[in-house]
């Protein structure tokens, strides 16, 4: 197991399927890398050794961002949980820290592509794939003397680094995101973005079930704490 980084916590298991709690600082998948640090397809192996391609991930959150990921375990799981992603049946919920002074709610629809001039970056783009963001309020925080948004988002669809581009295109960047344009506060090292609650059908039984992951303590040591 990684040393260097909070461990991967298994939030629920059954017979088809792992849901786990994924800490930031971890990468989901080995897929285009060349780098020796453990990933969670590492850490599936050694948890519950498969054959199924990417270990049985289903679906990807960010190294910086932590919460719910699901893993399958059998080719009939992995099918059904991936079509379900696709066919936008599961529904995400994240908490976010934004800088800037946001409305009460919001959405945002505006299509996402990878930059062309900045490797591994996104950017709102008319050519890009269609992206939907909506965000309610849950309240302002204020530190360092600038006005943060604490918020819930709903995310209607899954590209990559959406949530981080569109507010940051809004001028809204995430706390802790440099990549960006989010500023540091407290020293954090990362994106203020937790994929908090997750609901998903159980694969065999089509049953609708809720899972959720509790705020990291490093982000909850910002979120509840408001200078006056």
């Amino acid at each position: 197991m990684a040393t260097n980084k909070e461990e991967i916590k298994i939030i629920y298991e059954d017979g088809e399927m792992l849901v786990l709690n994924k800490p930031a600082g971890w990468v989901v998948t080995n897929e285009g890398r060349d780098s020796v640090a453990e990933t969670v397809e590492d850490w599936v192996e050694k948890y519950y050794p498969n054959k199924l391609p990417r270990k049985g991930i289903v679906h990807r959150l960010d190294k910086g961002t932590s919460g719910i990921l699901v893993v399958a375990k059998s080719a009939e799981a992995l099918v059904d949980l991936k079509k379900q992603f696709k066919q936008r049946e599961v529904v995400k919920h994240y908490l976010a820290l934004a800088g800037g002074d946001l409305p009460a709610d919001g959405q945002i629809n505006m299509p996402i592509n990878r930059s062309r001039y900045s490797f591994g970056k996104f950017k709102v783009d008319e050519e890009g794939k269609g992206a939907v963001t909506e965000f309610k309020l849950i309240k302002k925080i204020k530190r360092e003397g600038r006005v943060f948004s604490l918020i819930d988002i709903n995310l209607k669809t899954g590209r990559t680094h959406q949530i981080r581009v569109h507010l940051s295109y809004l001028g809204w960047p995430l706390l802790g995101d440099k990549i960006y344009g989010g500023w540091e506060v407290n020293g954090l090292n990362r994106p203020f973005l937790h994929a908090y609650e997750l609901k998903i059908k159980q694969p065999k039984t089509g049953e609708l079930m809720t899972f959720n992951a509790d705020l990291p303590q490093e982000l909850k040591n910002i979120s509840d704490n408001n200078e006056n």
